[in-house]
């Protein structure tokens, strides 16, 4: 289908779902089963993401590893993504398709608010991502499995938000921390332990970067900061101001500065009593 014939479409019946129509015009361009080769049995997959809630804010971090079986398919891939002005999103799972889930998600939110005049409110955004999950079900039940972490500002009730999923689109909301992929029980151990609901918005990113470095220290598929190659982990906060990638310079510094720490005492920062 071309564009003309793509825009007489949408015309002759409009919605505000971009998935729902590119699925009606053109499936082939979404994710099918039956797009999967025999013999696809290792494809790259992303590890490890990590979010915390602040009263300021949330923060949400990932590591920068892909892996394809026991070899590192990648030191640098993007699992970390400002999905909107007031939401982001991380992936953990197969890394081609997450990737794509985020490019339509991303569309489709912007699609939403060009058509209807107004964004989704954070509870719409989360459950349209749950039902892109869900409609790549037929994909996870043959090992191809995409699981997000969404995160974003409430700016009805004026508060930063968390959303974890599983395989099958199922959507919960997350109070506090949360971390999904292969290292997510280390880095959820380290979050318990260091999390407090007093905590400001830079020491939530600290948090995030030490719930990392525990889980690079014990999974071998979460990668921990390269500082030869310059390869830190990608951070993104969502404030009631918007969302926005913190700069890689800063999150070297809050890097240089666990580095030292831990190397007095490797295993990371004590409990707060």
């Amino acid at each position: 289908m071309n564009t003309d014939e793509m825009a007489r479409a949408f015309l002759a019946d409009p919605t505000s779902s971009f998935a729902q129509f590119l699925g009606r015009t053109s499936p082939e361009l979404l994710p099918q089963p039956g797009q999967v080769r025999s013999g696809e049995d290792l494809s790259p997959t992303a590890t490890t993401i990590v979010a915390v809630a602040t009263r300021e804010g949330v923060v949400l971090a990932g590591d920068r590893r892909a892996t394809m079986g026991s070899m590192i398919a990648q030191r640098d891939i993007q699992k970390v993504y400002p999905a909107d002005d007031y939401s982001a999103i991380g992936i953990a799972g197969s890394a081609g398709l997450a990737i794509e889930v985020v490019k339509l998600f991303r569309v489709e939110l912007e699609h939403y608010e060009k058509i209807e005049g107004a964004p989704l409110t954070l509870d719409g955004k989360a459950n349209r991502l749950a039902s892109m999950i869900r409609g790549n079900l037929g994909m996870a039940l043959q090992g191809f499995v995409v699981v997000p972490l969404f995160v974003g500002w409430d700016r009805d009730a004026d508060k930063a938000r968390i959303f974890s999923y599983d395989a099958t689109g199922g959507c919960y909301e997350e109070t506090g921390y949360h971390a999904i992929g292969s290292g997510s029980l280390f880095a959820r151990g380290s979050l318990k332990k260091l999390y407090s609901t007093q905590a400001s918005l830079d020491q939530a990113v600290e948090i995030c970067i030490q719930a990392l470095f525990d889980a690079a220290d014990d999974d071998a598929a979460t990668g921990g900061p390269d500082v030869l190659r310059k390869i830190y982990p990608l951070v993104v906060k969502v404030t009631a101001q918007g969302a926005q990638r913190i700069p890689e310079t800063e999150i070297a510094e809050v890097t240089s500065r666990v580095l030292q720490a831990r190397a007095a005492r490797p295993d990371g920062p004590e409990a707060a009593l």
